[in-house]
């Protein structure tokens, strides 16, 4: 084998190593939280990238990690943005099956938050590594993950607080009729289920802040799963302060559709380009 051909083949490998999809990593590795949560990179080429923390949904129960997950940040990676795929905490199928919280702790607010918060802080901690603008770091966040990266949005301050957020059909009430009743009680715990002051606090539209960064929120009047009065509830909040920020409901796709190329309606799929043209205008 020739030395040109080894040092191809040598540079593929460190290429792939580097951009590819399956290199997780634990955000907590190496702080006092001894927990394992695991995030994806999906690193485009160049230097100085701005980078998105993806969310996927879920009902804080699990996680979609194809369609809101990976097929996200693949098609991010596409379009020169680097892309890191959370798997934040959630509840889990046996507290779905058992309600074992109102007895054991179990999963539940803050952890997903703390988990987003972490995720950013690695992200800008390593900034270099990733070939990242540690000052350009957003989120987007699928159903239940769209209300964690909007929580995020409120919640959060200082540095922690990221560029912009993408909630995408998201859950945003924790008190009105339209709420998610399976979201509430996964992020809330059993226990706590009656805590109004905590399900205040989580009720997003209530709380948006005027320096909130910017938003797009996207969904389907059609959808089956989370009321789309809920993001109607999060744009009228948002216009009230003055955020800015960008409201796009569809008339039909349903929920979950992520960044499928067949999922939803035609109409729809259209967000990630009307995404793309946006975060174009608030660099």
């Amino acid at each position: 084998m020739s030395k040109r051909i080894t040092t191809s083949i040598v540079f593929i490998i460190i290429t792939f190593l580097a951009f590819g999809q399956d290199k997780e990593t634990n955000i907590w590795e190496g702080t006092s939280c001894h927990k394992t949560v695991e995030m994806t990179p999906y690193i485009a080429p160049g230097d100085d990238n701005m980078a998105v923390v993806v969310c996927p949904g879920g009902s804080y129960f699990w996680h979609d990690m194809e369609t809101e997950g990976h097929a996200v940040g693949r098609w991010l990676q596409s379009h020169g943005i680097s892309a890191f795929v959370l798997r934040y905490r959630t509840a889990y199928v046996p507290a779905f099956l058992f309600r074992f919280r109102y007895v054991f702790r179990g999963n539940r607010y803050p952890d997903p938050q703390d988990d987003l918060r972490q995720a950013i802080r690695y992200i800008k901690s390593h900034h270099e590594i990733f070939h990242i603008d540690s000052t350009r770091i957003g989120a987007m966040g699928f159903s239940a993950g769209g209300h964690l990266v909007m929580s995020a949005a409120e919640l959060f301050v200082g540095n922690d607080r990221p560029w912009f957020v993408a909630p995408i059909y998201p859950v945003v009430t924790m008190t009105e009729a339209c709420v998610h009743k399976r979201s509430r009680r996964a992020l809330l715990g059993e226990s706590r289920l009656h805590n109004e002051l905590l399900k205040d606090l989580l009720s997003l539209e209530r709380h948006v802040p005027s320096d909130c960064c910017p938003v797009f929120l996207v969904n389907c009047k059609d959808d089956p799963v989370v009321d789309y009065r809920n993001s109607v509830l999060l744009d009228s909040a948002l216009t009230a302060k003055g955020v800015p920020h960008i409201y796009l409901q569809y008339e039909e796709g349903g929920h979950g559709f992520g960044a499928s190329n067949t999922k939803g309606s035609e109409e729809c799929r259209g967000w990630k380009e009307a995404f793309l043209e946006w975060l174009r205008h608030i660099e």
